[in-house]
């Protein structure tokens, strides 16, 4: 990417409310789903909610970060215009993942989360639907503190120094998948700690924002490369570093990097070069989490909490959303 100049002020301010009405609405279409089985429908109910509730904003929106490409609608697919598209509406770049965790929303459990992140058109890295090797810790630390190039341990050691702690004292998010069982295991040797999840690495990511309350303290592993701009966005409201490096099985994933406009495919990506001006962000909880909370029933109505943060002030506000259940 280019060096990022905005065309005219991000309204961020005015647009925030607006963007926690769009994931609370995504976040309240899935929660019949909750706990059903199929997360095809509940990703479906999800998405359909987003982009009438996007279609309602002002704004002159292009999603670069979503669900595939356009054959894979009615997916909110890469390319997808929403918003009113008024002429004087302000153009934007749109990330989002309607329902990031569909298979913890189908078996009801935790960090089932609907996200969405906002900025100024351009200010946004076009990540390919590839897999990205993710490395991220909180806030406080020097730059580049842990990097890419380091092995697993090293990553452990120089944290623990960092923090004046032992290594054993250090707790590692990562995904539970079978090509992490190397490092896994080489983590194991550290005495650190390891939090498997199962799916949202979003969340996870975001966990490293605020280890006191979530007892994270760096998250590593490969996963969806999309989801990383997204975990970059809410990191440069919250503070904390991440990096990532896109990673190709074949010439057809680098071939959709080229069309996304990558042309160096070993670059390492940091929190600022995936997320280059200010932006928004929000996220609802569908099921209960460490960093939100799920979708209730209270009465006849459905209540939901939000995290809705903006980077150019560093606020976070938690939004309680109670509205009549319909039938």
């Amino acid at each position: 990417m280019a060096n990022y100049t905005p065309e005219y002020e991000f309204k961020d301010r005015m647009l925030s409310l607006g963007l926690a009405r769009v994931s609370e609405a995504a976040a309240i279409a899935s929660a019949k789903l909750i706990g059903r089985g199929d997360e095809k429908a509940a990703d479906q109910a999800a998405v359909d909610a987003m982009r009438t509730e996007l279609n309602k904003l002002d704004i002159r929106g292009v999603v670069v970060i979503g669900e595939g490409e356009r054959d894979e609608a009615p997916m909110l697919y890469i390319g997808e215009e929403v918003g009113s598209g008024s002429d004087d509406a302000p153009e934007v770049d749109i990330a989002l993942d309607p329902l990031e965790g569909t298979t913890l929303t189908a078996k009801a459990m935790p960090n089932a989360l609907a996200v969405i992140s906002m900025g100024a058109r351009g200010s946004m890295l076009h990540a390919p639907d590839v897999y990205m090797d993710k490395l991220a810790i909180g806030p406080g630390f020097e730059p580049d503190l842990v990097t890419l190039d380091m092995s697993p341990t090293e990553r452990i050691e120089v944290l623990a120094k960092a923090k004046g702690c032992k290594p054993s004292d250090i707790t590692v998010c990562m995904l539970e998948r079978p090509r992490h069982n190397e490092a896994l295991m080489e983590l194991r040797e550290t005495g650190a700690a390891i939090r498997l999840i199962t799916d949202g690495d979003v969340a996870g990511v975001i966990h490293c924002a605020e280890p006191d309350i979530t007892g994270i303290d760096i998250y590593m592993g490969s996963g969806g490369a999309p989801e990383g701009v997204l975990a970059a966005s809410a990191l440069k409201c919250m503070g904390g570093q991440i990096q990532g490096r896109l990673l190709f099985r074949n010439d057809d994933e680098r071939g959709r990097a080229a069309k996304a406009g990558i042309t160096d495919f070993d670059r390492i990506y940091t929190r600022d070069d995936m997320v280059q001006g200010d932006v928004i962000f929000a996220a609802t909880g569908v099921t209960d989490g460490s960093i939100v909370r799920g979708l209730r029933r209270v009465g006849g109505y459905i209540e939901t909490e939000t995290m809705l943060m903006r980077s150019r002030t560093g606020s976070l506000r938690r939004l309680i959303y109670r509205n009549p259940i319909k039938d």
